[in-house]
């Protein structure tokens, strides 16, 4: 699950990673989804022409309101919130500020991703 607050370049490189690893891993019942918080009418959208040219499978986008969901207590501060859970238990949970998500943190975060798969047998 990640929130979001507008599209960047780096964000779109987290989500198409995280769209292969989820389909890849669809057995698994593996999930995504990008909630951006905003109140920008033309999001829409910009996000269906994203989701097209970046050729995005199993990422689901979505927006809320600025501030997100309340029960999600989402940083107000954080640029972009990436929460790493299975069965409602979260399992690794990062917030970057504008500018702070690049290469060695999605690289971070992807390795955090198979902590929320099953072992394999």
């Amino acid at each position: 699950m990640i929130f979001a607050r507008e599209v960047s370049d780096s964000l779109t490189s987290l989500v198409k990673k995280i769209d292969v690893i989820t389909a890849k891993n669809k057995k698994a019942r593996m999930g995504s989804f990008v909630v951006f918080l905003s109140d920008d009418e033309k999001l829409s959208d910009s996000l269906g022409s994203l989701a097209t040219k970046q050729g995005l499978k199993s990422c689901v986008l979505s927006i809320d309101n600025p501030a997100g969901p309340k029960a999600y207590h989402v940083a107000k501060d954080a640029d972009v919130t990436v929460v790493l859970y299975n069965k409602r238990k979260v399992i690794a949970n990062y917030a970057f500020k504008k500018g702070q998500l690049n290469a060695k943190a999605i690289e971070k975060i992807l390795a955090d991703v198979p902590k929320i798969l099953p072992a394999s047998e």
